[in-house]
């Protein structure tokens, strides 16, 4: 209102200006023709005075509206900038919903865990199943099992994520849950290596299902300036399923049986699978509560809007306009396709080059010495969701581009960490599993954080296609870091393998520059 009133009171005052200028010319040309035949010097001054001071009071009025067009701005600009910030503004929550979404992380923690107990089951048990003569398999009949798995999970994540969008999140965790436990059963029950292939295949397309639905519920319970510490801390799934899975899998065939390796997990997987569907929520409005985020509006309109837009969403649509039409999307992907080389590239190949090149005397002295990624990778994680969220609390501007600056940093601490294992002596083993669990550290939260920003960069509605586009993209680099690094090792030697993994993170600095002031969805609307 003031903002008006400062535009008329500036109109106001250059016309009031206006009239006054044509009176005085009026009246000095009424003088000026009924003087006398000759002027004197001193009325062509005083019209000169005249005129300099009309045209002085002309550019006053110009300027007090130009002042006020200027402010009106200014106001327009921090009102724009006081509404994202209140976007992005923490509310006051009760303790009921605390503790409810207290529950609904601890579901997802856990069942994205007992994903990695029916993933990793067959590597754990493939040793009984060789030594079980009755099935007649061998390395490389476990070889053929396996390399069909990571081929359907890309490409599943992918599908997962795009159909997810329509679908509930909790129904899609839970459900997929169930089904790869039930797999897990099944091949344990089986004896012909036909059927373990096509049983494996279907346990990778199904495992696509897990990080999605995940991401979801993270996007829609945690609010952009908390979501990056819980995102760290779901992240930490991936270590506790990977911790677990050799205790249970392992333990369960070597005293039961090889079938019980794969029976044990599944079982659970099933149990937890069941839980999720009854008990999880995919958003604090299913559960009456408001949503965490300010969109704009009251709670009442945010509900009836979400009714009347999901039913119609379209597939095609949401991953073309919403996913696939923007270019951050695609500097995320790219970025996820570097990092995924260096961390399958550094997992694969760090106990080789220790026993190659540094003289570790066996496998089992190099894996002690790289058991220190997944730790540092936890931690990393952890501390980069918790650093990103205190640098979009502590200053304004772009939450996405905050996080991605983080990226940066981290790929960069990553570059270095490698050219020190490539330089550390052989003679010092404990700076060695030092430096593994900084790379660890450092890797890990770029892999947690782009995943997190594809999330926040294209709103609720596609979350699901985001994580699933970028998830298989990230599968890609991971499967150039088998075959093509192995070649470049045989033709070229360790300093073009570390070369190759410094190089990629070069490319994944590079690919992030133009992103370092992106602002997420929610800041955007």
């Amino acid at each position: 209102m003031n903002t008006l009133q400062g535009f008329n009171r500036a109109f106001s005052v250059e016309s009031y200006t206006d009239k006054l200028i044509f009176t005085k010319k009026q009246h000095l040309k009424a003088t000026f023709y009924a003087s006398s035949k000759s002027v004197s010097t001193q009325s062509l001054t005083n019209i000169n005075i005249e005129t300099h001071r009309s045209c002085t009071e002309r550019g006053c009025a110009r300027s007090i509206r130009r002042s006020f067009l200027c402010r009106a701005e200014n106001n327009g600009n921090e009102a724009n900038s006081v509404h994202v910030n209140k976007n992005l503004e923490l509310q006051e929550y009760s303790k009921q919903f605390l503790r409810v979404r207290l529950g609904v992380f601890l579901s997802i923690l856990i069942g994205y865990s007992c994903y990695y107990l029916t993933r990793n089951s067959l590597t754990f048990t493939a040793p009984a199943m060789v030594a079980t003569a009755r099935l007649g398999l061998d390395i490389t009949s476990i070889g053929v099992i396996t390399s069909i798995f990571p081929l359907c999970y890309g490409c599943s994540k992918f599908i997962s994520g795009v159909v997810g969008d329509a679908l509930s999140p909790s129904v899609m965790l839970g459900g997929g849950l169930i089904a790869t436990g039930l797999v897990n059963i099944i091949f344990g029950a089986s004896s012909i290596l036909p059927v373990f292939c096509v049983l494996w295949a279907m346990n990778g397309i199904l495992q696509g299902f897990g990080a999605p639905s995940c991401a979801k519920i993270l996007t829609s319970w945690f609010a952009s300036k908390e979501r990056g510490t819980y995102w760290g801390m779901w992240n930490i799934a991936h270590n506790l399923g990977g911790f677990t899975a050799p205790i249970l899998a392992g333990t369960a065939a070597r005293n039961f049986g090889w079938s019980w390796g794969l029976w044990a997990p599944g079982i659970i997987a099933v149990i937890i699978g069941a839980f999720i569907i009854l008990t999880l929520k995919d958003s604090p409005e299913a559960k009456g509560f408001k949503p965490v985020e300010n969109t704009g509006g009251s709670n009442e309109e945010a509900t009836k809007q979400k009714e009347v837009i999901e039913p119609k969403i379209n597939l095609w649509e949401n991953l073309l306009h919403n996913v696939l039409s923007n270019p951050f999307i695609w500097g995320l992907a790219f970025t996820y396709f570097c990092v995924y080389i260096v961390r399958q590239g550094i997992t694969s190949w760090s106990v080789f080059y220790l026993i190659k090149e540094k003289g570790v005397m066996d496998a089992g002295a190099a894996a002690v010495r790289v058991s220190g990624l997944e730790l540092g990778g936890l931690v990393g994680s952890l501390m980069a969701g918790r650093i990103s969220d205190w640098y979009i609390a502590s200053s304004d501007g772009g939450a996405v581009g905050k996080r991605i600056q983080i990226v940066i940093a981290y790929l960069f601490g990553v570059a270095v960490m490698l050219m020190a294992f490539r330089a550390i002596p052989a003679a010092m083993p404990i700076m060695q599993a030092w430096i593994v669990f900084m790379i660890g550290f450092f890797l890990y939260g770029p892999q947690m954080l782009i995943g997190l920003c594809g999330a926040e960069i294209v709103g609720r509605r596609s979350v699901g296609a985001s994580e699933g586009f970028l998830g298989w993209i990230a599968y890609l680099g991971a499967a150039n870091a088998g075959v093509p690094l192995s070649l470049l090792v045989q033709q070229f030697g360790w300093d073009a393998f570390f070369f190759a993994l410094i190089f990629a993170c070069v490319i994944g600095m590079f690919l992030l520059a133009p992103l370092t002031g992106a602002k997420s969805y929610l800041q955007r609307q």
